[in-house]
């Protein structure tokens, strides 16, 4: 089953959000926003979005709107500003605390887009605003560089693909991950056998973990050419991520417990010109 997803352009309509020089945070949000989704949507998530058009709405109605979607997780795009032009630059993410995925999606978030040339200014706790603490799900704000920043404008502007690459893998990664540790019960059943004199004695059997079969497309020293092999797989509609082990980053296609669907896609891959292992770990 695909993860639903709920994308939001900040601000909107009658509130443009920070001005710089005739620049409006609302239309970058919206267009960040729409590419975000996009690409989430290509590598197999169900994506809904709280505008695609430039409306108005208020925190709350956007909570709402996530909130009745039944979405998993919600990203909302933003720019930042400071009091003077050129006064700060880099990218940060608000949640509403430090606890559970959310604070893994807002730093992979974060690093990719370090990634990509920001300063990285790191994840902050922020309670009060309605967005994060009325949305029912996982929910992270992302602020997207400064737009009075002459050095972050030229970055969002030159590099906007990959910027919007990076929020998606930032998602993406966690999830995958998050999904491949989890280890589904098992409860094991036994046929008691019957004997004229006593009750017999079940003696529960230890269960083994599953084991996931993943396939492995390459292995870097370098986050960098991780990324760019990552952000590559996940154009193309792979569920890939990154898996850092020891002293190398892994960039990994799936995570199936049946053998026979990981040689499926290990085919597909090796179609498609890429060199390949399955692997366990």
């Amino acid at each position: 089953m695909a993860y639903k997803v709920m994308v939001d352009a900040g601000h909107g309509g009658e509130d443009p959000g920070a001005v710089h020089q005739g620049r409006q945070e609302k239309n970058d949000n919206l267009k960040l926003a729409m590419e975000v989704g996009k690409i989430l949507q290509s590598s197999g998530m169900d994506v809904e979005f709280t505008r695609t058009t430039d409306v108005y709405q208020t925190p709350f109605e956007k909570a709402q709107l996530a909130n009745q979607s039944g979405a998993d997780h919600f990203i909302s795009i933003h720019r930042n500003s400071s009091p003077q032009p050129n006064q700060y630059s880099g990218v940060e993410s608000l949640i509403y605390d430090k606890s559970d995925i959310k604070l893994e999606i807002a730093e992979n978030i974060n690093e990719q887009l370090a990634n990509v040339g920001f300063n990285n200014l790191g994840v902050k706790e922020r309670p009060g605003l309605v967005i994060l603490r009325r949305t029912q799900m996982s929910s992270v704000l992302v602020e997207v560089g400064f737009i009075n920043s002459d050095a972050d404008n030229q970055l969002f502007d030159s590099r906007f693909n990959d910027i919007a690459k990076g929020i998606a893998a930032g998602l993406l990664e966690t999830i995958n991950q998050d999904a491949a540790m989890e280890t589904p019960m098992e409860i094991p059943t036994e046929t008691p056998m019957e004997t004229p004199m006593e009750t017999p004695v079940q003696i529960p059997m230890p269960m083994e973990p599953p084991t996931y079969y993943r396939v492995q497309v390459g292995t870097y020293r370098v986050r960098q050419n991780a990324d760019n092999m990552l952000y590559e797989l996940l154009e193309k509609g792979y569920p890939a991520f990154i898996l850092y082990d020891d002293g190398f980053y892994k960039v990994q296609v799936g995570a199936f417990q049946q053998l026979g669907n990981a040689l499926i896609m290990e085919r597909k891959l090796r179609h498609d010109g890429y060199n390949t292992l399955i692997t366990t770990h």
